[in-house]
């Protein structure tokens, strides 16, 4: 699979264009195969992923279900992330751009500020986990952290950690996409050395692997099985979904279609298959050594006495947690807000925005409640991130056949400038698909008739409460259909009016 060089030339004073966001020369697309099979181990190696298997064995799943689901919205997901990254290699452009060919060079704004908005909600989230392994790991080897005075409610020493955090992590972002490159390929390795060290570990304590793997299923796998898969599923599905969008982001760095598509077909199911199933085994040696499962590895680990293995420990939340954050949580909104406005915000620029938007938004009251975290992130966001998806491949593989027009991506007056800088028919497509993925969004109630989730428990839109538990499906299925449907009628107006 080769790639046939693509004119690279952009317009050199248009307005909508940067050294950030111009194609990258085919001479300084290094990444391969191993860099982007390294990039997903990276970000599939960490705490909230970790904990993913744990909330589907608290819905009544047992643990071959658990990893069972997680494996198949991975290969599903896989899919978008291989068609919206076919267009990186090939001309060198990441997400924000490549959304101008469909939505148009101003209307590109919106998917990008949509797709910004939400990483910048997740930096701050996994800051604010990372910055709470640190405490607590840190805790433990010095002592006496928890009872430091308060400010805000929590002690002053994990707002510390938490900050230290946060710079670590822009430090390293701050240097570019080289630097993150580097990071990755070393960082993959070690992350998963320490998890398999964990278990390793907790079996020896245990004797074996305990009773968790003996748990039944509450659901068997007859009908009372589907109707929490499919919604469970979509949720899976949505905790890449981001990613899926602005994949491109990081394939215009590729030698190539091949390095793209083995790195991620190597490194994202596998991955996030293999550590579903390790979080799951070393639950359940923690319950067999402790009596309760305990699927937060920073509790798990906290419980040894060992300095040297807290201390390993430490370094490897650290890792972990910087690995997936800044790829996917720092890099996209920081092209996103460039292409805002590329001749005040630069790539630079645009991450130290993110940090501090990260951080406004209160992490801490996000994370707070899980309701808040699961019904709104994961199936809301997955929602909305799918429509915007459905119309990037639409419009490249379906309306262009994969087929654009570099210059014109920067050149106002050209072929994706459509009115104004806006196409009506990309943004009616996800008005369309936005409303019915999302717009059925309910909330469910506990044994005491206690709601669970900020919507209402007959949902936003009760018409459509039906769809709302295939949310990402949905908005993906319909903004393909509506926006190519849409495109074509156009295209036949453009006729008729031509004749």
């Amino acid at each position: 699979m080769t790639d046939t060089a693509i004119p690279t030339d952009t317009p050199p004073d248009s307005r909508f264009a940067n050294d950030d966001l111009r194609p990258v020369p085919p001479g300084e697309r290094r990444w391969t195969t191993y860099n982007f099979a390294a990039l997903w181990v990276g970000m599939a190696h960490n705490i909230p992923s970790w904990t993913l298997a744990s909330g589907l064995v608290a819905l009544g799943m047992d643990w071959k279900q658990a990893v069972f689901t997680i494996a198949v919205a991975n290969v599903i997901v896989l899919v978008p992330m291989l068609l919206t990254g076919h267009a990186g290699p090939k001309y060198g452009i990441p997400f924000p751009v490549l959304a101008r060919a469909s939505f148009g060079l101003r209307g590109a704004n919106l998917p990008a500020l949509i797709r910004a908005a939400v990483a910048c909600c997740w930096f701050g989230i996994q800051t604010w986990i990372g910055g709470q392994g640190v405490f607590v790991l840190l805790g433990k080897v010095f002592g006496g952290w928890a009872d430091a005075s308060e400010i805000g409610g929590e002690p002053w020493t994990l707002w510390l950690c938490f900050v230290l955090f946060w710079a670590l992590e822009l430090a390293i972002i701050y240097r570019g996409m080289e630097t993150l490159r580097r990071f990755e390929n070393w960082a993959a390795p070690f992350v998963l050395v320490g998890a398999v060290v964990l278990l390793i570990w907790i079996a020896h304590k245990a004797g074996g692997l305990g009773p968790l793997l003996d748990q039944p299923s509450k659901h068997g796998w007859g009908p009372d099985f589907w109707p929490v898969f499919f919604p469970s599923l979509m949720g899976m599905i949505g905790f890449w979904a981001t990613l899926s969008l602005n994949i491109p982001d990081f394939t215009r760095f590729g030698k190539g279609q091949r390095a793209q598509v083995w790195g991620q077909t190597l490194g994202l199911p596998t991955t996030m298959t293999a550590f579903a199933l390790l979080s799951v085994l070393v639950t359940s040696g923690s319950q067999a050594v402790y009596g309760v499962p305990i699927w937060d590895p920073v509790e798990l680990v906290a419980r040894t006495d060992n300095v040297f293995g807290l201390l390993f420990a430490l370094l490897t939340v650290l890792i972990a947690t910087i690995s997936v954050n800044i790829a996917a949580n720092v890099v996209s909104p920081a092209y996103d807000l460039a292409n805002l406005a590329p001749r005040f915000i630069t790539f630079r620029r645009g991450a130290l925005i993110t940090g501090v938007v990260g951080v406004v938004i209160f992490p801490w009251k996000l994370t707070s409640t899980p309701e808040l975290y699961i019904f709104t992130w994961l199936g809301v966001v997955g929602g909305l991130l799918g429509t915007v998806a459905g119309i990037l491949i639409a419009d490249y593989w379906i309306i262009r056949r994969t087929v654009l027009d570099v210059p014109d991506l920067y050149r106002p007056g050209g072929r994706y400038w459509y009115r104004a800088g806006w196409n009506w028919r990309a943004v009616t497509a996800f008005a369309i698909g936005g409303v019915l993925a999302v717009g059925g969004s309910y909330s469910t109630v506990d044994d005491k008739g206690k709601k669970l989730g900020p919507f209402p428990t007959d949902g936003l839109l009760p018409l459509l409460k039906p769809l709302a538990d295939y949310g990402w499906a949905v908005g993906l299925g319909v903004a393909v259909v509506v926006y190519t449907g849409l495109m074509g009628l156009g295209r036949r107006e453009a006729v008729a009016d031509a004749a």
